[in-house]
């Protein structure tokens, strides 16, 4: 499929199912699904009375995820919500949802990292995860001289992570970088 690079590498997916089972997740959000790999693997792992909200802006790409949640038979785990992924967080802030979830998954818009984070250290519980995806950027934001918007903005958000004191991270090389938020 057109794009298929955006998709989690299967050792990235692997450790995002690992991370849920260890948490003992029950609710989680996505935010950018593509064509549903992650979150897939989220929500086979998650309990039958588990619930995965998957925010997409691409309503093509959500219908293939949808596709696959069905194959698997975990629809029923799956609140896909087609639209920005801002739009999405804030509506669940507004349903009283804040600190109520277990987990949450970033990989949409690279600019938007800042806010999506912002909006899940709202919704997610104190010792809940956040993983950020693409944070190395194929190498990129390592390099003081790429100074093109898209890196200076992943290279900044890097460093607001490290330097967040409601966060414990650990940022790991796998696929193209993710940094494991804790919230403290």
């Amino acid at each position: 499929m057109r794009g298929s690079q955006m998709q989690v590498s299967p050792d990235q997916a692997q450790l995002l199912a690992m991370l849920v089972q260890m948490l003992g997740a029950e609710r989680c959000i996505e935010v950018g699904v593509f064509t549903g790999y992650s979150s897939l693997a989220v929500a086979l792992v998650l309990p039958e009375t588990g619930c995965l909200v998957a925010c997409e802006r691409d309503g093509k790409s959500l219908e293939v995820a949808k596709k696959y949640y069905a194959r698997a038979g975990v629809s029923h785990k799956v609140n896909v919500r087609h639209g920005l992924a801002i739009d999405c967080l804030e509506s669940l802030l507004i349903n009283g949802e804040a600190g109520s979830y277990d987990f949450a998954f970033i990989d949409a818009e690279k600019k938007m990292n800042r806010e999506y984070f912002k909006l899940l250290l709202q919704l997610v519980r104190v010792r809940g995860v956040i993983v950020v995806d693409n944070v190395l950027w194929h190498g990129r934001v390592a390099d003081p001289l790429v100074t093109d918007a898209k890196n200076v903005s992943i290279r900044s958000f890097n460093n607001d992570l490290f330097e967040d004191k409601r966060v414990n991270i650990s940022m790991v090389p796998i696929g193209d970088g993710m940094t494991i938020c804790r919230k403290l």
